[in-house]
């Protein structure tokens, strides 16, 4: 499939402007991209790499937005599901621009760039003896990523210890960088006021304490363990894929494991025989199989007990 020659111009116009080292590649597998490994291509897959990546990615929105090109932010791939015929216009990449940005502006806040790991994040506070990032330990995903959905677990979310966002903001022309100050009211159950905006978070900061690097690094270690247990590493996967509603009772995967649903296959996607509400690639499954998978233990919940679960993954693409 040929790239449209709109966004092929586009990103070598930015090229050429930029100051950091850019990855580009054009009809790009986004199974490459995904803890699903699964997806068709991308018109364009590219990964700014550096200081310079908030000056790229506010002159490539600009451009993109001015010829009506969709641009998807991608952080560590890890609650995604691409379709298999791929995702038009451009996938910016921000595994590039990662790390700790520094202290927070504000005493007591550590501020990390959007592209960072999950578990680099809570490692590198707990090596500043700095808690509250734990319940991220062994969470795959991406500092952005998290921020955008209010990631939780463990008793623990996002919100909790969010102090300050820093984004661009793309509903204006130009795009423009800002900072957030967090409202926590805005945020909900894997909700964040950012999902409904035209906004690319650039980094986030959070209000941490001081405690003991050992009882950290313990209850990390601890998570890590729990996560391993219940077989999040085995076979390529994201995670839980339905949310849990306190209106139901249970959480979803007791709910869908009474129902016998457990080993349920559709082609290479399976519903983890160990865990109800995780679902598998065992190798080679199609996007489409994983969907349709996902589709069927919900129409399946919805006949046997009237629940409408809703799926935490995001299916993007065309579908």
């Amino acid at each position: 499939m040929a790239c449209p020659e709109n966004i092929v111009r586009i990103v070598e116009s930015c090229l050429k402007e930029s100051t950091c080292k850019i990855e580009v590649r054009y009809d790009e597998p986004m199974a490459k991209h995904s803890t699903f490994q699964a997806g068709g291509p991308a018109d364009c897959w590219l990964r700014p790499c550096g200081d310079g990546f908030p000056v790229f990615a506010a002159e490539l929105l600009g451009s993109a937005c001015a010829e009506n090109i969709p641009v998807f932010f991608l952080g560590g791939g890890a609650n995604i599901l691409a379709a298999d015929t791929g995702i038009r216009g451009i996938v910016l990449d921000t595994g590039g621009w990662a790390g700790e940005a520094g202290q927070g502006r504000q005493e007591g806040t550590v501020e990390f760039r959007a592209g960072t790991g999950l578990n680099a994040a809570a490692e590198i506070a707990a090596g500043k003896g700095l808690s509250g990032l734990e319940f991220l330990a062994g969470m795959p995903g991406s500092i952005g990523g998290a921020v955008w959905m209010n990631a939780r677990c463990y008793g623990s979310e996002i919100a909790d210890v969010l102090h300050e966002v820093e984004i661009i903001d793309f509903s204006q022309t130009p795009p423009s960088r800002l900072r957030y100050a967090v409202d926590k009211a805005e945020f909900g159950y894997k909700r964040s006021p950012f999902q409904s905006r035209n906004n690319l978070i650039l980094s986030a900061s959070f209000y941490l304490k001081e405690a003991g690097e050992k009882n950290i690094h313990s209850a990390m270690d601890a998570h890590r363990k729990d996560r391993e247990s219940k077989g999040h590493y085995r076979y390529p996967c994201a995670g839980s894929v339905f949310k849990n509603d306190p209106g139901f009772g249970d959480p979803a995967g007791k709910i869908i494991a009474d129902l016998g649903l457990r080993g349920l296959r559709i082609g290479g996607a399976q519903v983890a025989d160990w865990h109800g509400n995780i679902i598998v690639n065992t190798g080679g499954a199609a996007a489409a199989d994983i969907r349709n998978l996902v589709d069927e233990v919900a129409a399946q919940v919805k006949a046997a007990a009237d629940f409408d679960l809703e799926p935490e993954i995001l299916f993007v693409g065309e579908w």
